[in-house]
């Protein structure tokens, strides 16, 4: 498995974010990230694609984290289909961790999807655990299926 290295994305990362910033599945679009690069109460914590060659590298995964005033919130976590598996996001998870930490934060807190299983099994390797659930939070995945509920997770730092 290859060793990642997260970096603190910032606006001159604005072009990888715009081509990267609606990686399937992740819950935030690329407008929203890309004003967040520049935010002071949170962080976005991305990896560059190391094959990827030319100005705008291609983004790995990213995580963006939220500073509220006791805790520390993922407000989202998506990494490239390509690179699933390989060890992204538990590298985006650690630096989560290492930056709440750094904040001096009492929780990091996320919601996810019931149904989505490998998001679930990321973060209880990473020490959280659900703790609420909202019914019917997330609209139906497609179509022909149901709203989905959310569960609320959290690990105390």
């Amino acid at each position: 498995m290859a060793s990642w290295r997260v970096t603190t994305l910032t606006g001159r990362h604005a072009a990888s974010v715009v081509s990267g910033g609606s990686i399937t599945g992740s819950g935030a679009m690329a407008g929203a990230l890309c004003d967040a690069l520049e935010a002071k109460d949170g962080r976005i914590l991305g990896v560059m694609d190391g094959d990827a060659a030319g100005p705008s590298p291609e983004l790995a995964g990213y995580l963006w984290l939220a500073r509220l005033p006791f805790d520390a919130e993922i407000q989202a976590l998506g990494v490239h289909p390509e690179r699933r598996g390989q060890g992204v996001g538990d590298a985006l998870m650690r630096a989560a961790l290492e930056t709440a930490c750094d904040w001096q934060c009492e929780h990091l807190l996320l919601e996810v999807r019931e149904g989505n299983a490998a998001a679930i099994a990321l973060y209880r390797r990473h020490g959280l655990d659900v703790d609420g659930r909202r019914r019917g939070y997330y609209p139906p995945a497609t179509p022909d299926s149901v709203r989905e509920d959310a569960l609320l997770m959290s690990r105390c730092l």
